[in-house]
């Protein structure tokens, strides 16, 4: 933890006045377990192939909603709905693919 300046008088000041504990020792301390403490999360592999799994599942829904609506077996709503987000999905993949190639030639550009 932070120890706060003594010698200037500045933080003995400020307490919570129902104990009487210094604010900024707390809010320090506060802030010294957060950083202690590392919040572990899926990395960006994961993340990378559970977005394509989810664009592929997304792709798979708009082809078989289609031959289901041309078999008649699901109405024009349900077709037009999961085709326009498997369009939706392709877009956003394109556009994710074209940042990640510039991003690519950008690197290859760079003098070492």
């Amino acid at each position: 933890m932070i120890n706060p300046i003594e010698g200037l008088g500045l933080f003995t000041q400020q307490t919570d006045g129902a104990s009487g504990d210094n604010v900024i020792s707390k809010a320090l301390g506060a802030v010294a377990n957060v950083a202690g403490t590392a919040v572990a999360g899926p990395g960006f592999g994961e993340i990378m192939g559970s977005m394509a799994s989810d664009a592929v599942k997304s792709l798979k829904g708009g082809e078989t909603a289609s031959i289901a609506g041309i078999q008649g077996k699901a109405n024009t709503r349900e077709v037009v709905d999961a085709v326009m987000e498997a369009e939706q999905t392709l877009k956003t993949a394109t556009a994710f693919r074209d940042k990640i190639v510039a991003a690519y030639l950008d690197v290859t550009k760079m003098q070492i």
